[in-house]
């Protein structure tokens, strides 16, 4: 199982931004994030949480009078005191099943990204996090500095299977509360719902002084539409299939497209979050060196 899932870690990504940062672009909790020439004053720990424990634990860690009141072994988690707190938020809802030609389905394409973005954040000596959503959030890994979380992370990504339809405005909601003091919010969506729900998910978390960043997947067929005959295309998320002639259709489709991109670009502009549309028939690597480039360039 570890061989499986740890495959999202891929050498060749990780290598290829292994010089940059994941930066806050606010002031996080007191402190610039990302400036990291001494990530800790001393060390500085607070009880996070209790988990159950599983093989492979440190056992320095395991709660006794847990154990003794309920005859099962619980691990005490600790938070580190770092610069910035990252939750990676990841959609797996039925429409990130998608994918054409030899390309990574947009959720396999969304793990991709999570994971490297949590290493290399964890790499700084920052905390990441994770939480899974479709109508809901589920499977939230709190941020850790952790390799351990890590693990579960990257665990969690791969047993989900992609099945129901997207809440974003909820599931939002729901992240800006869970992700406690200010961090950073990192979204990983086709964006498949009405943009009104995406706009209220953003007005709830930039209100509590979350910094965003709104990664906007969509499969190259999806972005440019090139079927050239009779097809049919099988509806997800509740709509029906439908056999159409795509020609007659590309037009207005590429037109829905654009003005769909533009008003998520502007909705996410409106509560100064990043948005990044991105065609997953481009390497994950040079996706996230230009975009990471990028953001530390206007850092600060």
């Amino acid at each position: 199982m570890a061989e499986t899932y740890q495959k999202y870690l891929d050498p060749a990504v990780l290598n290829e931004i292994r010089h940059l940062e994941v930066t806050a672009r606010n002031v996080v909790e007191g402190f610039i994030s990302g400036l990291h020439k001494s990530p800790y004053k001393g060390f500085s720990v607070e009880f996070a949480q209790h988990r159950e424990y599983v093989p492979g634990d440190d056992l320095r860690y395991l709660d006794w009078k847990a154990f003794a009141k309920s005859d099962k072994y619980y691990i005490k988690e600790y938070e580190e005191e770092t610069n910035f707190r990252a939750v990676i938020v990841l959609d797996t809802s039925e429409s990130m099943r998608y994918k054409s030609g030899e390309n990574l389905s947009k959720l396999d394409y969304g793990r991709y990204m999570a994971a490297s973005l949590a290493y290399l954040i964890q790499r700084q000596s920052d905390a990441a996090g994770l939480g899974l959503f479709d109508q809901k959030l589920y499977d939230f890994v709190p941020p850790a500095t952790s390799h351990a979380s890590l693990m579960r992370m990257l665990a969690s990504m791969h047993e989900r299977k992609p099945e129901k339809k997207t809440d974003i405005g909820e599931v939002l909601t729901d992240v800006a509360q869970r992700a406690g003091r200010r961090s950073l919010v990192i979204l990983v969506s086709d964006l498949f719902d009405r943009l009104d729900n995406l706009r209220k998910g953003l007005e709830h978390v930039s209100a509590r002084k979350h910094d965003v960043i709104v990664f906007n997947l969509m499969d190259h067929q999806e972005r440019e539409f090139t079927f050239d005959r009779l097809t049919q295309f099988l509806g997800m998320e509740g709509y029906p299939d439908l056999l159409v002639d795509p020609r007659a259709l590309r037009k207005a489709y590429l037109e829905e497209v654009a003005t769909f991109t533009a008003e998520a670009r502007r909705v996410c502009l409106r509560s100064r979050a990043d948005f990044t549309p991105i065609d997953t028939q481009t390497p994950l690597g040079v996706v996230l060196q230009a975009y990471l480039a990028k953001r530390m360039g206007r850092r600060g």
